[in-house]
């Protein structure tokens, strides 16, 4: 969902589920980052490993 931050901002707030045995934590944090032109910065707010 779209949460407002402030002065237009907004960030995107995911919840999801990951699995270490399929993939990485950091593998997924560089995938997204990889969307420089509309992705600022990347924080993990909560962490579960299954």
């Amino acid at each position: 969902k779209l949460v407002p931050v402030g002065y237009g901002i907004k960030k995107l707030q995911i919840l999801c589920v990951v699995e270490d045995d399929k993939v990485s934590v950091d593998e997924l944090v560089e995938k997204i980052q990889d969307f420089e032109e509309h992705v600022q910065s990347v924080d993990i707010a909560a962490f579960n490993k299954i």
